[in-house]
């Protein structure tokens, strides 16, 4: 390598306890699928060095740079609402930190085969997963929403079985911590109170400092930090029509980012009660029941927490504010999507007769708010197009001009430029990535690519990609994605 890293081990630094040491399990023949140029330069990757073998080697779990450090950490979790004990990283395993921009970033590979905790599993991702997650962390990113980021996927011809023998891939995977709410329910429930001190002293001391010197108990603090961070990531995923598809304990971030995508789905007609997870036979992870499940596994964390609270009471107090701020967040985004600069009385109400609308005719979310961004200027036909109920439409329409002029100093321009910078024109849709995976299992990576260079500019008008920001195909319907992957 023609210039050497400066890796970490911060969170290896803190024991046996809380992971095991190991080495990949190498692939064969692997190939490069996709890059992030903008990850690798926050990495200090340079552009010439990330085509090399050397890095495809070690980004596939192959052969190891001098520096890392690789390990597989042990958490538990509730998972579709039940206790699911023991967990961990059955096919993640973290190679240290690199410094970043803002500080240092773990770097982890996914589906870089067996650890101690992949349970039944074979500790592999599929090509068509490692794709998806891939893009969504990056077009996550380019939507301003708190997420994970993904450096890189690998692909090999290395055979995998699912519903259908697939082959193997590897996403690098950058966060300032993978840290989860199932790590501390890990020791909580396992009675090992030092340890979950030390974790949780761990995540204040790097990631919530100003948890030490808020006034009572540190602790407390840190759980209601936690949950604000969580709130306005919820209040985003809402505004922007993102369905995670399977919020478990084990799934939720200690800092409030997005993070494992799997059977995640944008959007595409708005139906609140939309389940985008094929294994969610019940609907717990529903689009409209995210923000109340965030709160059930805030609830959770709070839990776990406890043995280092005085009392129980405090860990309540902690909890209380969610409920004020992810409606307050949400609401936020909605005047944002809406272009109003403010949030006033009646704005709430303004909301809501909109999503019952959208709902009642299950309009393309993604594709109104774009148009009704256009429209600012006064042409709202082709907003009116999308709709049955025009009548009603029209009447919502008329509250919502006048709330806009409204507006001390109200710029038609201005609004509507501000208003395209809010609501994408391009989101990954669930089709637009199956044509992307479809034509990477023959070998063809240029739909990844440009799939990619679309998402990571979402509110850009791009000659060119017209059909990215088109509605989807009849078959889109069709397409099931589950937590197998």
């Amino acid at each position: 390598m023609s210039f050497p890293l400066a890796w970490t081990h911060r969170f290896a630094d803190l024991g046996p306890d809380f992971h095991t040491e190991l080495q990949p399990t190498p692939l064969p023949d692997p190939h490069w699928v996709g890059q992030s140029h903008a990850v690798a330069r926050d990495l200090g990757l340079g552009d010439a060095w990330m085509q090399s073998i050397e890095a495809l080697q070690a980004f596939t779990g192959n052969a190891m740079l001098p520096g890392m450090r690789p390990l597989a950490s042990v958490y538990s979790g509730h998972q579709f609402g039940h206790w699911a004990g023991q967990l961990g990283d059955g096919r993640a395993i973290l190679l240290g930190e690199l410094p970043g921009p803002s500080g240092p970033l773990e770097v982890q590979l996914k589906g870089a085969g067996l650890t101690p905790y992949s349970r039944m599993g074979d500790g592999r991702a599929v090509l068509r997963s490692s794709i998806r997650e891939f893009l969504c962390s990056e077009a996550m990113h380019a939507l301003g929403i708190p997420t994970s980021r993904a450096l890189c996927v690998t692909g090999s011809p290395g055979k995998v079985r699912r519903e259908e023998i697939e082959t193997a891939a590897v996403v690098t995977r950058v966060a300032p911590s993978f840290i989860r709410f199932g790590h501390f329910e890990h020791f909580s429930h396992s009675g090992q109170h030092a340890q979950l001190r030390t974790l949780a002293d761990f995540v204040i001391d790097h990631f919530y400092p100003a948890c030490r010197e808020a006034p009572g108990n540190p602790y407390a603090a840190l759980l209601e930090a936690v949950s604000a961070r969580t709130a306005e990531m919820v209040a985003q995923w809402q505004a922007v029509g993102f369905c995670h598809g399977v919020m478990n304990t084990d799934n939720m971030s200690i800092l409030g980012l997005t993070i494992d995508y799997g059977p995640f789905q944008f959007l595409d007609a708005f139906i609140p009660s939309h389940i985008c997870n094929h294994s969610d036979t019940g609907g717990r992870y529903a689009y409209n029941r995210q923000p109340n499940i965030a709160y059930w596994n805030l609830f959770a964390l709070g839990q776990a927490l406890l043995p280092l609270m005085d009392e129980q009471q405090q860990a309540l107090y902690a909890l209380e504010p969610y409920k004020a701020l992810m409606p307050a967040a949400l609401q936020r985004r909605m005047n944002d999507k809406l272009g109003l600069t403010r949030v006033e009385d009646g704005d709430a109400d303004l909301t809501e007769a909109l999503m019952k609308l959208l709902a009642a005719d299950a309009v393309d979310f993604s594709i109104f708010w774009r148009r009704l961004s256009h429209a600012v200027s006064g042409d709202l036909e082709p907003v009116r197009d999308l709709f049955l109920q025009r009548e009603a439409f029209d009447a919502w329409a008329t509250r919502w001009q006048e709330r806009l002029q409204s507006q001390p100093g109200f710029d038609a321009a201005a609004t509507q430029a501000q208003m395209l910078r809010t609501n994408p024109r391009v989101v990954l849709r669930n089709h637009l990535g199956e044509v992307a995976i479809q034509r990477a299992k023959q070998g063809d990576f240029s739909e990844v690519a440009r799939l990619q260079n679309a998402l990571e500019h979402p509110f850009e008008e791009v000659a060119g990609q017209e059909d990215l920001a088109d509605f989807p195909p009849a078959w889109a319907s069709q397409i099931e994605i589950s937590c197998s992957s």
